[in-house]
C-alpha cells in the first residue's frame, strides 16, 4: 500500500511540473506576440502617417546635399560632410528642470578646455541666458566624445549636413563659401550654385581650371615674399596662355571658408579680379608691341630722346640716371618713362586706345567670378599728356587679372582669350580674337627675354625655364602731389618658356617695405620678381615644362641693339 501511495505522488507531481512549463511557453508566446503586435501597429503608424510624412527622395537618399568641387585633376576642393555641432537646448531635463548640472561659468570653462579659441565669457552668458542656440557649428569625432564625458543632457551635438573645404585656407577667393542659408558666397560656389544644389546636377562634380599643387606653391612664394617685405598685401596668378585657363589664383591675406567670421568678411576682398591698381612700368612692353605692329615701329635701332618730357606744367622724368638717347629695347630693358612717353606720343592717343581696348582694358575683366573691378579709365579723347603717361602704366588702373590677360595675347601669337575657372576639354578653347599680328607676339617675346637676362627681371630669370617678363613699380595714388611717394604696388608679369610659351605668371606685393631680404629696396625687381623666380622651378614640372638648359629663344636679332650683350660678347 505504502509503494502504490508513493507512485500516485510521483505522478501527481510530475503532471504539476508538466503544466507548469506548459503555462510557461504559454505565456512567453503571448509576450512574443504582445511584442509582434506592438511592432505592426507602429509600422502600420509610419505607413499611414506619423514620420512617413518626411519620406526621402532617391536623389537624397543616394546623393550629397550639395555637389563636389574639384581641381583640374579631380582632387576634392569642396564637398558636403557629415558633422557633428554642439547645440545648447535648455528644455533637455524638462520644463521644471534645470538645464545645466553645473554652472554655466563652470560649463563654459570645460568647453573651453575642448576647444581653446572658444569665448569662455560669452558661452557662458549664453547657458544663463536660457535660450537655445548654436555654440559651435562643426566639432571633430574626438570632440564631440569630450563634449559628451562632461555629462551634461542640455549639450546636444546632432549630425548636420556641412560644407567643408578639405584644403583649408588655400584657392578662398576661387572657392568662396555657402552661407547659413545654403546659397553660395562669393566665388565659384556662387556661379555654380544652381549646379551644387540641383538634384538633377549635383551628383556631377564641378571641375575647375585649378591646379591645387600649383595654386598651393603660388600662394606659399606670395606669403614669403609678403613676410620679407613686410608688404600689406600679395596678388598672383598663373594663366595657360592658349586657352585662359587659369591654374592658379591668389589673394593674400586669405579668409577661412571653413569658418566664416567677422574678420574674414574683411577678407573677402579678391585683389586679383575686384581691386584695380596702376600697375606702371609692366605696361610699357604693350605700348611697344602696339608701336611695333602698327608699323609706327619699324626700326628697332631707332633712339629716342630720353631726356625730361613737359607738357605743359607737367614734366615726365625717369626714376634714375639714363643714356642721353635709347632705343625701343634699350627702353624696355631699362625701363624708361621719357622714352616709352615719346613711343607713346608718337603713336598717338587713338591708336593707343584701340590696342587697350581690344587687350580688354576698359572693362571688368573677363572671368566668372562675381567679384570683378572696374577699371579706371580715361575716356573717349585722351590728352596728350595722358596717352603718354598709359603709355608706361599710369592714369588707367586695372586688375592683376587684366595684365595676365593682355600678356598672354603678346605672347601667344597676338591672339586674346578670355580667362576661365572652367577645366576645359580638348578644342574647348575659345577661338577669342586678334590683337596683335603673329611677328610682333614673336619680336616681343625676343624683347621679354631680353629683360630678364640683360635688365630688371634678372631676379625671376630660373635656369632651364627661360622666363621673359617686365617689372613694374608704382606709386599708389593719395596725399597732397597726387601720389604718395612711399607706397608702391612691385609687380612682375611674366611667361615661360619664351621660345613657346605656355604660361602666364603674375606676382604683385602691396606696399612692400625695403628690408634686409630686398636690399632695402621697395622696387619690383627687389621683391616680386624674386618671387615669380622662386616659384617657376616649383611648378614648372607640375605642369609639363621641365627644364632645359640646352635650348632657349634666338635673340640674336636684337642682341646687337644691347650694349650689355655687347659687353658680355667682348
Amino acid at each position: 500500500m505504502a509503494m502504490a501511495s508513493g507512485r500516485v505522488q510521483l505522478v501527481t507531481i510530475r503532471q504539476q511540473s508538466l503544466d507548469l512549463a506548459r503555462w510557461r511557453v504559454l505565456w512567453i508566446a503571448v509576450g512574443f506576440a504582445f511584442v509582434a503586435l506592438l511592432a505592426l501597429t507602429r509600422i502600420a503608424y509610419l505607413g499611414i502617417g506619423g514620420e512617413g510624412a518626411r519620406a526621402t527622395s532617391l536623389e537624397d537618399a543616394l546623393l550629397p546635399s550639395r555637389g563636389q568641387i574639384v581641381d583640374r585633376n579631380g582632387v576634392p576642393m569642396a564637398r558636403a560632410f557629415p558633422a557633428y555641432a554642439l547645440w545648447f537646448n535648455p528644455k533637455a531635463m524638462g520644463e521644471d528642470g534645470a538645464p545645466l548640472v553645473g554652472t554655466p561659468e563652470g560649463v563654459a570653462a570645460k568647453l573651453k578646455a575642448i576647444f581653446p579659441d572658444l569665448d569662455q565669457k560669452e558661452v557662458a552668458a549664453q547657458l544663463a541666458s536660457g535660450k537655445a542656440g548654436y555654440i559651435r557649428k562643426r566639432l571633430l569625432p574626438e570632440e564631440a566624445n569630450r563634449v559628451h564625458e562632461l555629462g551634461e543632457l542640455a549639450l546636444e551635438m546632432p549630425t548636420e549636413e556641412d560644407r567643408h573645404y578639405p584644403q583649408g585656407k588655400m584657392a578662398a577667393h576661387v572657392l568662396g563659401y555657402v552661407a547659413a542659408d545654403g546659397k553660395g558666397r562669393v566665388g565659384m560656389e556662387q556661379v555654380f550654385d544652381d549646379h551644387l544644389s540641383s538634384p538633377l546636377t549635383r551628383g556631377t562634380p564641378v571641375a575647375l581650371s585649378i591646379d591645387v599643387r600649383v595654386q598651393g606653391a603660388l600662394e606659399d612664394e606670395l606669403r614669403r615674399g609678403m613676410k620679407l617685405t613686410r608688404a600689406q598685401g600679395g596678388a598672383g596668378i598663373v594663366l595657360d596662355v592658349d586657352t585662359g585657363e587659369v591654374i592658379a589664383l591668389a589673394s593674400l591675406p586669405e579668409f577661412d571658408p571653413n569658418k566664416i567670421d567677422a574678420e574674414g568678411e574683411k577678407l573677402m576682398f579678391n585683389r586679383v579680379t575686384n581691386q584695380v591698381y596702376e600697375l606702371g612700368s609692366t605696361f610699357k612692353p604693350l605700348t611697344v608691341a602696339a608701336a611695333i605692329d602698327s608699323g609706327m615701329l619699324r626700326d628697332l635701332g631707332r633712339d629716342f630722346d630720353a631726356s625730361p618730357v613737359t607738357v605743359g606744367r607737367f614734366t615726365i622724368r625717369d626714376s634714375h640716371k639714363m643714356d642721353p638717347e635709347m632705343n625701343a629695347v634699350e627702353t624696355l630693358i631699362h625701363s624708361s618713362n621719357t622714352t616709352t612717353a615719346r613711343i607713346a606720343d608718337e603713336l598717338g592717343a587713338e591708336r593707343l586706345r584701340r590696342y587697350m581696348i581690344d587687350l580688354g582694358m576698359n572693362a571688368r575683366p573677363e572671368i566668372e567670378i562675381p567679384a570683378r573691378g572696374f577699371p579706371i579709365w580715361p575716356g573717349d579723347k585722351w590728352p596728350r599728356l595722358t596717352n603718354m603717361t598709359v603709355g608706361f602704366g599710369h592714369s588707367v588702373a586695372v586688375t592683376p587679372l587684366h595684365l595676365a590677360s593682355a600678356y598672354a595675347a603678346m605672347v601667344n601669337g597676338g591672339v586674346y582669350r578670355p580667362a576661365t575657372l572652367k577645366k576645359l576639354g580638348p578644342g574647348e578653347a575659345p577661338k577669342g580674337r586678334r590683337v596683335f599680328k603673329a611677328s610682333t607676339s614673336s619680336r616681343m617675346r625676343q624683347m621679354l627675354r631680353a629683360i630678364s637676362i640683360y635688365g630688371t627681371g634678372r631676379s625671376a630669370d630660373a635656369p632651364g625655364y627661360r622666363v621673359g617678363g617686365k617689372t613694374g613699380s608704382a606709386e599708389k595714388p593719395g596725399g597732397k602731389a597726387g601720389y604718395r611717394k612711399t607706397a608702391l604696388v612691385s609687380t612682375f608679369a611674366a611667361a615661360f618658356p619664351m621660345d613657346r610659351p605656355r604660361y602666364v605668371v603674375i606676382a604683385m606685393l602691396d606696399e612692400p617695405r625695403g628690408t634686409l631680404a630686398s636690399s632695402y629696396q621697395r622696387t619690383a625687381a627687389w621683391n616680386a620678381a624674386p618671387i615669380v623666380g622662386r616659384l617657376v622651378p616649383r611648378i614648372g614640372p607640375l605642369i609639363g615644362v621641365l627644364p632645359d638648359d640646352t635650348r632657349d629663344i634666338d635673340i640674336s636679332a636684337i642682341t646687337p641693339l644691347i650694349p650689355e650683350a655687347q659687353d658680355e660678347a667682348e
